[in-house]
Formats: C-alpha cells, structure tokens, sequence
C-alpha cells in the first residue's frame, strides 16, 4: 500500500478535521484544580467548548500561545484519567492539534501530552457508561489509527506507547469522588470494535524507511493480536504477507524479526490458517522466508538464535501444505532437504559445509522438525525426484538399526532413540512414494532385522519419551510397532516385487514368530501397544498371503494357531477401549486372506473348532462383526466338512446356528424398516423386501452400468449372505427351528426370486418414466414375470399363514395338554390329603383304629390261600406286640438308648429273644441264644 493510499484510508477521520460523534449530550465543562480541591479530588468547572472553539480560530497573531496554554490547562484537568463522557471531546482537541503539527510544530507536545492521558484508566460516573458512549469510545480509539498518517516520529512513537498501555493498565493516581474506573479490558474490547488492529496494518507501509517507528507498530500490533477479533482485522488488511515480505529489512536489534514472527504465530492460531496460508503462499513471501531460515541455520549460535530458527521452520511447514505454494521454484525445498540429511549422508553442498548438530534441545526439535517437513514434503508428487535425489531413504535407513553401544554419537541415549521412532515413522510416509529407492537400499531386509533384534532377548532400556515412545518404555515395544507400520504400509501397496522379496526372507515366519513370542511371554499384559503390534502382524500377513496359495500353506497350522488364539479372547475385553475390536478385525480379515482356499488350513481351522469361535463371536450380536463374519461363513461353506460343524454348534440356550441366522435376519429387516406383520408375516406382497429407504427414494432412470437402489440394497445389509450360509446349509432340514423361525425361513428361501422380481419392476418403472413402449412381445414377457414374482409372495405369505395357523392350533392342544396335567396334580394333591387325614383319624381316635386294624387282618386273610398244600411250611408274616394299621416293612434297629441297660430295642418281643442275645440288663432270663447260619455282628456299645 502506497502513502497516498493509506491517506486515503484515514480521510474519513483525517487529523483537524470535524468529527461527529453519535451521543447528543451538552458540552462538558472541566476546570483548573486548586491545591485544596485536588487533595478533595474535585473538577473545578472550565467549558471545552471554549477549547474547541479556540483551536479551530485562525488568523490572529498571539493565538498559538493561547490554544496552547488552554490546552495545557486541559491537561492538567485530566492527570488522574479520562472520563468516558468527556472522551470525544478530548479526543476532537486532540485531533485538531495533531492537524497543526505539520506546520506548527509546538503542537507536538500538548498533543503526546493528551496521548498520555490516554494511557490512564477511563473513568465513569454511572455503571451505563461504558455501554452509553460504548459508540464515541470505539470512534475516539480508532483516531489514534489514523493520527499515525501525521509526520512526526514523536507523536507516532507516542501512539504505539498509548495503545500498549492498554495492555498494561495502572490504576488512577487519585481517586476522584463520583467517579469508577472502568474495566481494564474495556480500551481492549473498545479497539476491536473500532478497528484499531487494521488501520496500524495499514499504516505500516509509512514506515519502510523509519525503522524505529517501524518497530513501534510491530510492537503494537504484537499486543494487539493477542485477540481473535484483532487477528481477523489484521488478515484482511494483508498483514500475513506485508510483514513476511520485510522479514529480511535491516535491523540490528534483531527486534523485526522477532516480533513479527511472532505476529505470525498469532495470527495462524488465532485466525483462519487456510487465509494465511494462502497470503504467505508466494514467491516474496517464500524468499523472505528461505533467507532467515538460511541465515539463522548457518549462522545462529545464541539460543535465541535457535529457537527463532525453528519458529521460522514451523511456519515454513505450515506453508509448505499448501499444494500451491512456490516452494520448490524458490529452491527452498531443495535446501531444507539438504538440512534434513547433511547429517546422515555426507554433503559436498558449501552450504553446510563444517555444520554439525549439537545435543541441545533446539538442536534435537530442529532435527524433528525437518523429519516433519519431509512428510509434508511427499504428499507432493512434484517434490519426489527432489527426495530422490537427496537421498532421504538413505539417511532414514541410517536409524533403522540396531543402537551402538560405545559408538560416540551427538545425541543422547534419549534422543537417538526419539529420533530413531521418528524416523522409521516418517519412512512410513515416504516410502510408499519411493519404492525403487526403497528396494534399492534394501530396505525390507533393514526392517527385518532390525525386528528380529527387537524381538531378540537383548538387554535394552527404552526410555520411552514423546509421542512415539508411548508405551515403550523398558522394553522394544515402540520400536517394534512403527517398524510393523512401515512394513503395513509397504505391504499394502500391493506391488508384487515387495512381496516377492519379503515372502524370500521368510518374513511370513518370522511375524508369525514374533506373534507367538508376545503370546508365551506377554499373555497376562493388556497393554494398547501389544495388542496394536498383533494387529499390524495380522494384517501384514493378511497382505502378503491374499490371493496366493503357496503363500497360504507358508501360513500353515502355525498361523491358524495364533488366529484361534486371538478368537478365543474373552468378549468382555472388546468394550475395553484397548485395541481388541481392531485386533479382532485384523484377525478375521486374516481368515479370510490366509485360510479361505487353502484346503489343508481349512480342514485344520475345523478340526479346531474354528467355525464354532466364528459363531460364538456372531451370537455376540455386534453387527460391526456380523457382515464380515457372515462372508467368511458364505466361503467357509463351500468346504463340504463346514456344514457338518455348522448344524453341531449350539449356543446358549441350545440355540442352533440357522436359528441364529434368521434371528439375524429379523433383526436387520427391523433396522432397515421392512414391513412385516407381529408374526414376521408378509405384508406387502409386490414389494416384500423393500426397506424404509427405499420407499422414500424415488425410482429414477440411470445408466446402464449404475447400480439401481435395489441392486446397491444387496451390498449394504447382510441379507443377502444370511440366504447364502443357510442355502449352503439346506434349507429343508434345518434343526431347532422355532414356528416363527420357520415364517421367516419362507422368506429367506424366496429372497433371490423377491430380488429379481423387484430389479424387474424397477426396470419396468423406468421404462414407464423415459416414456418408452417396449414391442408387444417384450412388454408381455416384462408383465409376466412381474405377475409371477407377485404370486410368489403371494404364495408365500400363504404358507406362512397355514404355519402360523398350524401353530396356533399346536399351541392350543399343548395348552389342553398342560391344563390335564395341572388337573391330575389337583386330584392326586386331594387324594394325598384324604390319606392324611385318615392317617391322623387312626392316630387321634381308637375305634377308628380298632376298625383300621379289623380291615387290614381281613385284607390279609383274605389275600391267603383258604386251603393250604400238604406238607408246606407256613410262616407268620405279622409281627406279635406290634399295634400299628400300617404296612410293616422290614426290621429297622433305632439305638437311642444303649443297649446294655434296655436289652435291645425290641427286648420284649419273641424276635428279640431269637435275634439279639443280651447279657446283663433288665432282661436276664436267657443268658445267650445263637441263630444257626445267621452271620456274627458286633452290636455297638
């Protein structure tokens, strides 16, 4: 901007001319304070119009003494603050006064004076009054602005003096009765509203020449883009690009170069990025840039030398993800690549010729910064042949190794080993987009060694600092995980010659190696950084054995050893938050790449149970799983053992596998909104599988090869690989199997016909909307196969009528059938209880036993032979001295009292004498009596 045009920007307020203010109010009146009066803080009453009045009178030949001597009592009037209603006022004197500056130099004075006072606290008498002259506040601050335009170094000095102090309030030298200060931040909010931070922008191309006023506005406009609102100002007054381009301005201080990088730094974090990265996206903006970084990197020794120097890199950095930026037409990128890489590979390149890095730390955040830029670097195509030709896969392979111990080196132990993460992460990003030079440096042997040592039993102490030693420290985790990452990212790139040559140093065995070891020794670990390490092991070799089957074998029992491992991890981890989804995820994309068409690993999968840890983990009912699943299963059962394992598994409650497959598929028409009836039935015949998305979207004519919404709807839901598994299964003899499974088993086994038939009518629908008329012959043919797919389901909302009819009547005889049950329950409870009660008749009432006794000697007798046989033997059944009405079963001997002083439970009757002998006691009569052929027992004492 030229000084004409800044001019012009201020010619709305421009100095001694007449400014308006917006609150209608009376002249306030000031006066000169006496000794007495100030000690009581009272104004003695002075009219600034009069003031006002003076300085816009011209012509006469003492008046510059007496504008200046009122003007100076004015000054006097004020040294305690400036009250909020009295603000425009002083501010329209002081706007005259700088007017006068340029031909009548003795104004300087009584206008930094008023400045001055500026930098004293406002003051208000009532609370309104910040919000009252809120208006005249942000008008008056706004002046200083364009008070800059005046052509004095002093009052400029004065106003950047002014504004700072906004940032840096002192309180009132003497409180003044009446009168609050008003908030410290008010001058703050007041510069934003007028917009303070655009008009110094604008004001500094005034200064190309000046650098001290130069500095001042820098130091200015480094305050104020300590705000948000201040920074937008700024980005559209260009500020981004204005102070970039003057980077490289002389200044021995070293002042501009500080503080506008600083400016820098506020306005990217305080403003829109993309708007600043765009102004400072050209090639002034660029060399400027470069010719810092250039002379600081070469030539800063002090500290603050250092860590301006990485300051301007970080900005440098943000450019650089532009696309559009001239980095490398200005030969920056090229500059900086040689700085990222002077250290590792050896440089004839004067420019860093005898640079070494120290161990500081701004040395070692230098190293990382340049590793950053690289990464930023390759995202552009145009910088490859720029990387190539530095050698920058070279100097990264440098750290792909194994720590020296009694190498001297000029990093620490700690800041190698950062270093070293950083990078083989950065390698991550790069190598993907230099895979010649990535195979010309051998770079997959690099890696495999250096994971072999990783997983070797060395003794090595990670200190496990920054971001990218998380949860490594103490051990070679970190190590191994971004290792895995550059080998997850070469991998997944698919080209052939990288798989050819890992697959020839047996990288498959060593991962399935190296999966085994973390397994035996770190089992009972639940770390996020194990469990991200057998993620990426599983998907390298997902990789490497997808589509190609001697590669499959290579994987052989031991692959399908650590994937059945993993299957069986508890369910309840997989809410851990840990890194169990995605192992579990890397783990089935395994089976699907390293197991499915190999036969052998098939087989071996099976006979491990394999298919039942796939159901097992379906049964979870976590569709983020179920589709994946679902499609390994559709694979699975082309294998004809599958099948057999299939209809053996069971889950809880005895649930069969086809019976969780249509629950599935209830599950999922219920989310997709299909209609069905409470009984799963068949609503809508002509559109039996039409979700809620498809109702709402219209049928539209598309190309040929567009896929229709009815098409897309078989990819997007798992329907249609749930008619697969069971088709594979059979359909007819699917056991445990619900009345309402089978419903919905009628439209799972018609899903293929309900699918063609609504891709036939959507073509018919488009037909309709182009307004074409198809011959009689095709139009006949489309009609018949539409009517066909309708009496389809039709038919099979027929069937599934008769099964559940079926099964209300089967349901109302099982009813019946368990009603009789409960009535034979009643009728034995009731017979029981008539029992007991006879039985306590018996007991309680004597004639009622006597009678009971009576019955059962008649049963008895009449139960017997009346004539009994010559020469049999009869033996009594009943037992004599008992009185019981109860069957008599056999003997039972109950000891309760002992038997030496009773003689034995049954003492007094005939079998006891027979039975037990007894010596001593009560009953003595017979001293022993022996059995024949009956066995000796002891009798307990």
């Amino acid at each position: 901007m030229s000084t004409a045009e800044a001019a012009a920007t201020a010619q709305a307020r421009a100095p001694g001319s007449t400014i308006k203010f917006s609150s209608p109010r009376q002249i306030p009146v000031v006066g000169v304070v006496t000794e007495d009066e100030e000690a009581q803080g009272v104004f003695k009453p002075v009219d600034l119009n009069c003031v006002i009045k003076l300085l816009e009178e011209t012509g006469k030949d003492d008046l510059e003494e007496k504008q200046l001597k009122s003007v100076k009592k004015m000054v006097q009037c004020y040294q305690n603050g400036l009250p909020l209603r009295d603000l425009a006022q002083i501010f329209k004197i002081l706007n005259l006064c700088a007017g006068k500056i340029k031909k009548q130099p003795h104004f300087i004075e009584p206008a930094c004076n008023i400045l001055k006072l500026c930098g004293l606290p406002f003051l208000k008498k009532k609370v309104s009054d910040e919000i009252t002259y809120a208006e005249d506040t942000a008008n008056s601050i706004a002046l200083l602005g364009d008070l800059m335009i005046i052509p004095s170094s002093e009052l400029r000095i004065q106003i950047c003096k002014c504004i700072i102090d906004f940032y840096h309030a002192e309180p009132p030298k003497q409180h003044i009765t009446g009168y609050q200060q008003a908030s410290s931040s008010y001058k703050i909010k007041m510069a934003e509203v007028g917009g303070l931070a655009k008009i110094m922008v604008q004001s500094l191309v005034l200064f190309e020449n000046q650098l001290v006023e130069k500095l001042w506005v820098l130091k200015t406009l480094q305050h104020l883009s300590a705000s948000e609102v201040n920074c937008t100002l700024m980005v559209k007054a260009q500020a981004a690009s204005g102070i970039c381009a003057h980077l490289n301005d002389p200044d021995p201080s070293g002042q501009l170069l500080f503080r506008s990088s600083e400016i820098l730094w506020n306005l990217l974090e305080k403003s829109s990025k993309e708007e600043i990265i765009q102004q400072l996206s050209n090639l002034e903006c660029l060399l400027a840039l470069k010719k810092v970084f250039k002379n600081l990197f070469t030539r800063g020794l002090s500290h603050y030398d250092r860590q301006l120097r990485n300051d301007i890199l970080v900005i440098t950095t943000i450019i650089s993800q532009n696309p559009g930026a001239p980095m490398i037409e200005c030969g920056f990128t090229r500059d900086l690549i040689l700085f990222a890489t002077f250290n590792e590979v050896k440089s004839q390149n004067p420019l860093v010729k005898g640079l070494k890095f120290s161990n500081s730390y701004e040395d070692f955040e230098l190293k990382k910064l340049l590793f950053n830029i690289i990464v930023t670097f390759c995202k552009d195509l145009s910088t490859i042949q720029l990387l190539i030709d530095g050698k920058v896969i070279l100097a990264l392979f440098t750290y792909v190794k194994k720590p020296e111990k009694h190498k001297i080196v000029e990093w620490s132990a700690a800041q190698y080993e950062e270093l070293q993460l950083h990078a083989i992460a950065t390698l991550s990003s790069v190598a993907p987009f230099l895979i010649d030079e990535y195979m010309l440096y051998q770079g997959n042997a690099h890696v495999l060694a250096f994971l072999e040592w990783c997983d070797s039993e060395d003794s090595f102490f990670s200190h496990g600092n920054s971001f990218h030693g998380t949860g490594g420290r103490g051990n070679k985790f970190a190590q191994m995980r971004y290792s895995l990452r550059l080998l997850r990212a070469m991998v997944y790139l698919e080209h052939e010659t990288i798989h050819k040559d890992l697959c020839e140093k047996r990288a498959i065995q060593q991962l399935i190696g190296i999966f085994k070891n973390i397994i035996s020794k770190y089992n009972d670990k639940e770390e996020a950084i194990l469990l991200e390490i057998q993620s990426d092991i599983l998907l390298i070799l997902s990789g490497l054995c997808e589509h190609h089957i001697p590669r499959k074998e290579i994987f052989g029992t031991e692959g399908v050893d650590i994937i059945l491992h993993v299957m069986k991890t508890d369910p309840k981890k997989l809410q851990s938050g840990l890194g169990y989804n995605v192992l579990l995820f890397s783990t089935l994309d395994s089976i699907w790449c390293c197991i499915l068409g190999c036969y052998p690993s098939e087989d071996y999968f099976l006979e491990k149970e394999g298919i039942f840890l796939l159901l097992d983990l379906m049964a979870l009912n976590q569709k983020k799983f179920c589709n994946l699943i679902l499609g390994i299963m559709v694979e699975f059962c082309d294998n004809p053992k599958t099948v057999a394992y299939v209809n053996a598994w069971r889950g809880k409650k005895d649930q069969t596998a086809a019976s969780l497959l249509i629950k599935l598929w209830r599950k999922e028409e219920k989310e997709l909104g299909v209609k069905r009836d409470k009984h799963g039935k068949i609503v809508d015949t002509k559109k039996p599988l039409f979700t809620s998305f498809q109702e709402e979207q219209k049928i539209t004519p598309l190309p040929a090869n567009c896929p229709t919404i009815a098409v897309m709807d078989v990819a997007e839901n798992i329907r249609a690989k749930i008619y697969a598994v069971l088709g594979k299964l059979d359909f007819e003899n699917l056991p445990g199997l619900s009345a309402e499974d089978f419903v919905t088993l009628c439209i799972i086994h018609r899903y293929l016909d309900f699918k063609i038939g609504e891709i036939w009518n959507e073509i018919y629908e488009e037909i309709k909307l182009e307004k074409l008329r198809p011959v009689t012959t095709d139009k006949k043919i489309l009609e018949s196969i539409i009517t066909a797919s309708e009496n389809i389901g039709k038919m099979v909302a027929s069937l599934q009528s008769e099964m559940i009819e079926s099964q209300a009547c089967q349901d109302v005889q099982n009813e019946q059938k368990v009603y009789t049950k409960v009535q034979a329950t009643h009728k034995q409870r009731e017979l029981a209880n008539k029992s007991w009660e006879y039985f306590l008749a018996r007991t309680s009432n004597v004639k009622t036993l006597k009678k009971a006794k009576r019955l059962q000697e008649k049963g008895i007798e009449s139960s017997r032979y009346s004539e009994h046989p010559p020469n049999a033997v009869f033996h009594p059944t009943d037992i004599k001295g008992l009185h019981t009405t109860v069957p008599s079963g056999g003997v039972v001997t109950v000891e309760s009292t002992p038997a030496l002083l009773v003689g034995g439970p049954l003492a007094d009757t005939d079998i006891a004498l027979k039975k037990l002998p007894i010596r001593g006691g009560a009953l003595q009569r017979v001293k022993a009596v022996k059995t024949v052929n009956e066995p000796e027992k002891s009798v307990p004492a």
